[in-house]
């Protein structure tokens, strides 16, 4: 993973008002996503199998990466580019021999200590946050709203790319791609727009413009 992964879709079917996770998939896409992680909390390991094979397939055509939340079974299932990792998920270095040196492995951290332990075990990038409040993502309370100072902390400990993640929008992503965050991560952000497309369009907009991006 790089620092051209400014803007990154985190699924959840329950928050996509109606619409499919697949229709969702495909509007961030054509709206200019970098990155795509299967996460559908609540969803069975099959179905998310059998969905991740669909997105498997959209991201491949369009050259997205792709991502699977926490299960490195699924990620190896469906020929995902990696996996994203909690605290009460697979070790890096066990995601890594399932899964291989080519995978994308990333962590979940809130603090600066756990961004050196996770990069020491050999992370690939990591998600930092919850930078702002956000109900759709379960973290303890003192994680819940850690801020851009935070991330800035993390950004100035660690030499590998960041994504920022919880409560991230349009309008504040730029905070936190100038507190040196290199993309923003979002749930809502995309799939409960009422044009999820538009949504990633103008989300990559402004990463691209606090990145100093044409």
């Amino acid at each position: 993973m790089n620092s051209e992964f400014g803007t990154y879709l985190v699924t959840q079917g329950s928050r996509s008002r109606g619409r499919t996770t697949v229709d969702v998939v495909a509007a961030a896409i054509a709206g200019g996503v970098d990155a795509v992680q299967l996460r559908e909390k609540g969803a069975t390991a099959r179905e998310r199998y059998h969905l991740g094979r669909a997105l498997r397939k959209q991201t491949r055509d369009a050259d997205v990466a792709y991502l699977v939340n926490d299960r490195v079974d699924i990620a190896a299932a469906v020929d995902a580019d990696g996996v994203h990792l909690g605290d009460a998920d697979l070790p890096v270095a066990a995601a890594r021999d399932v899964l291989g040196d080519d995978a994308i492995v990333g962590r979940s951290v809130s603090s600066v200590e756990a961004a050196r332990r996770a990069v020491q075990a050999g992370a690939d990038y990591l998600g930092v946050g919850a930078v702002y409040a956000t109900d759709s993502k379960d973290v303890r309370e003192e994680h819940a709203e850690i801020g851009p100072e935070t991330v800035a902390a993390v950004a100035d400990a660690v030499d590998v790319p960041i994504v920022g993640i919880g409560g991230i929008t349009a309008a504040n992503a730029p905070d936190v791609i100038e507190a040196g965050a290199d993309g923003v991560a979002v749930v809502s952000a995309i799939t409960a727009a009422d044009d999820p497309e538009a949504a990633t369009r103008e989300l990559a907009e402004a990463v691209r413009s606090a990145r100093g991006s044409p």
